[in-house]
């Protein structure tokens, strides 16, 4: 049992609770095996009608994984615990997202990463007025995972690619433009809302409590948008931009020139290949491919050096730009995995 995650049974919900706010609800390996155990445990459950998950503390819902002990595992060469973590929080993903019964989130504060792989599989995507949702991974030497490369594949025109390559974060309305929740209801009636799907077991209360959003600032963008991420691979992205960018594209620029060249450049392959086959089982398989190997062979342990460890914000990847990267590498980084039980 973990001490950051509380599960229970109230009334006709399962509920799950992120109970580590101190760390912006970060989601650690316990965490993950937890929530499994938990949909395990409902899902054939006939007392359990529905699950909801929501979080403690004001500022997240949560931030992402618990990146850090993988860190100081990687500076070591040691990589097991790392890989292990992502297969098991994968399958935990995967579970979310094909569990029979509905499955609301009640997304407050930041949601990103991890979050994301916990609060937007269900079917009741719940967003609020504090909310700042976001796949920052390649910020980091990672890729968007959890599944988000499905929701990035599946995304209006090419906001999959910009939102994947440069971590925008979205409010309520873009994330619900964006596909990646469903529902705004203002924060100060959450409470009520989720007491009466205890009360009742009603998820068509969701539907009632809902509000309309303004006008989503990705709505304005998309054209923009569409013509600079419509390219092949990352310097088909570069070379599109104008030498006089619209806003969109002057915004996105500050992001592509920080953030990992080998990173982007496998997220775009991988939402490529999500969107030929859109289903949870192969966004998730494709993830590993790069997660299992970032440690040891991409740019990850540099990137939260940079982002949480030294709190530097400098990091030096292992290519200087997109044009330095060998093509070879981004395949390198996607092959298949074998020798591991890695059907999610």
């Amino acid at each position: 049992m973990s001490d950051d995650v509380k599960t229970r049974i109230t009334g006709h919900v399962g509920r799950i609770t992120l109970t580590r706010p101190k760390a912006l609800n970060a989601l650690s390996h316990p965490m993950c095996l937890e929530i499994e155990a938990a949909l395990d445990a409902w899902r054939d459950d006939d007392a359990v009608k529905m699950v909801v998950i929501d979080a403690e503390g004001e500022r997240a819902f949560c931030a992402g994984g618990d990146i850090a002990s993988i860190y100081h595992d990687g500076i070591k060469g040691i990589y097991d615990p790392a890989q292990k973590f992502w297969r098991d929080e994968y399958r935990m993903n995967a579970k979310l997202f094909e569990f029979p019964k509905p499955v609301a989130a009640f997304m407050h504060g930041f949601v990103m990463g991890g979050g994301v792989g916990v609060g937007c599989h269900g079917s009741h995507r719940v967003v609020g007025d504090t909310t700042q949702m976001s796949m920052p991974e390649c910020g980091i030497g990672l890729i968007p995972d959890v599944g988000g490369t499905l929701l990035l594949a599946q995304a209006p025109g090419r906001l999959g690619e910009f939102l994947g390559l440069t971590g925008e974060r979205m409010g309520a309305a873009d994330a619900i433009y964006a596909g990646f929740a469903d529902y705004y209801i203002p924060e100060a009636d959450w409470p009520a809302v989720i007491a009466e799907l205890e009360n009742t077991g009603d998820w068509e209360a969701i539907d009632r409590a809902a509000k309309p959003t303004g006008e989503a600032r990705l709505k304005g963008w998309q054209a923009d948008i569409d013509s600079v991420f419509g390219g092949e691979r990352i310097g088909d992205v570069f070379r599109a931009i104008p030498s006089d960018p619209p806003e969109a594209i002057a915004h996105a620029q500050k992001a592509l020139n920080r953030n990992s060249p080998l990173s982007m450049a496998c997220t775009l392959e991988l939402i490529h290949r999500v969107r030929m086959r859109p289903t949870i089982h192969n966004a998730l398989e494709q993830e590993y491919r790069f997660t299992s190997r970032a440690a040891e062979h991409g740019d990850f342990v540099e990137g939260v050096r940079a982002a949480i460890i030294d709190k530097d914000r400098n990091p030096t990847w292992k290519h200087a730009s997109w044009e330095e990267l060998p093509s070879g590498e981004v395949t390198q980084m996607l092959l298949p995995v074998t020798g591991e039980n890695v059907q999610f």
